[in-house]
């Protein structure tokens, strides 16, 4: 009688341990998802309202750096690291484009 009890105390602590390491993980997504097909109809001397019409507004609004949109995407689907990653800023000079900088490296633990 005893040993039934033990045996099923152990299952039953087995079976607890080995649901506790089954965390689901949702996917995470930060940032513009930027299509290649939006980033290639950006050009010089576009005004920032014609970006933010093909790219949307940036993620982060940098007060110190007005002249400069960045747009940083990642995606992570488990615990290992991101599947897709983006980083692309955007310069400007009198509220025009001037310059476009595309695929910048991100960390790569991101």
């Amino acid at each position: 009688m005893i040993m039934r009890k033990t045996i099923i105390l152990l299952v039953t602590i087995l079976c607890l341990s080995a649901a506790g390491g089954c965390v689901y993980r949702a996917a995470i997504s930060q940032g513009n998802l930027i299509e290649q097909e939006d980033v290639d109809q950006v050009k010089i001397g576009m005004t920032t309202n014609q970006v933010r019409f093909l790219l949307g507004t940036p993620m982060v609004d940098d007060p110190f750096t007005r002249d400069r949109w960045d747009y940083v995407y990642y995606l992570k689907l488990t615990r290992a690291d991101a599947v897709s990653k983006r980083w692309i800023s955007i310069y400007f000079v009198d509220e025009k484009v001037s310059e476009i900088r595309a695929d910048l490296e991100l960390s790569p633990t991101l």
